[in-house]
């Protein structure tokens, strides 16, 4: 039995994953989520996705943005506990933050190629689009959880291949719109 692997995350319409939250994650569009109307409703499918996260994947700069907040947020008590993978050749061990789940460093790709070969549940990735691309470009993500807002950055961050390979088939599982215009939308990668 393996592991999914799914990336969850916010992306622009034109593809763009880069700099959500704001201009300090380095995209100078940044924060572009908070330029659409709020709509609880649009937000569901990150608290749906709780309940099959067993564990969830970082690269080290999202993990670093993440470790600097999540551990005391309230808004992220439910993944406080849950084991952590970053994806890092460089993170120094002493880096991790305590008080946090488990949190493990993988040193490649391969390294996250065989922990998806053991038993376990669905491991989310969350942020970390250059991950994201490099797993992807590995054929080892199984799914793709995304909200698509509509705004056109033009350039920045994807974590969809970009370079001349052989077409990947997706299957919709689900979708929906909401009054803010995002849309929900969730594809199965097709092997």
């Amino acid at each position: 039995m393996t592991r999914e692997l799914v990336y969850t995350g916010f992306m622009s319409l034109d593809g763009v994953m880069d700099s959500p939250g704001g201009t300090s994650e380095g995209h100078r569009g940044g924060g572009w989520v908070f330029d659409v109307e709020f709509s609880e409703e649009a937000y569901s499918l990150k608290s749906e996705e709780l309940e099959e996260t067993s564990a969830l994947m970082f690269g080290r700069r999202s993990y670093e943005l993440f470790a600097a907040v999540w551990p005391d947020s309230d808004d992220h008590v439910a993944y406080k506990e849950l084991p952590k993978y970053v994806v890092s050749s460089g993170l120094a061990d002493d880096a991790l933050v305590d008080g946090w789940g488990t949190n493990t460093i993988l040193r490649s790709t391969e390294d996250v190629a065989e922990l998806l070969q053991g038993d376990g549940g669905a491991i989310f990735i969350h942020g970390s689009p250059e991950l994201a691309l490099r797993l992807a470009e590995a054929d080892l993500i199984d799914r793709y959880n995304l909200l698509v807002f509509p705004v056109l950055l033009g350039a920045g961050k994807s974590v969809f291949p970009r370079t001349d390979r052989d077409s990947q088939k997706l299957k919709l599982r689900e979708a929906d719109s909401y009054g803010n215009g995002v849309a929900k939308l969730v594809y199965e990668v097709v092997r």
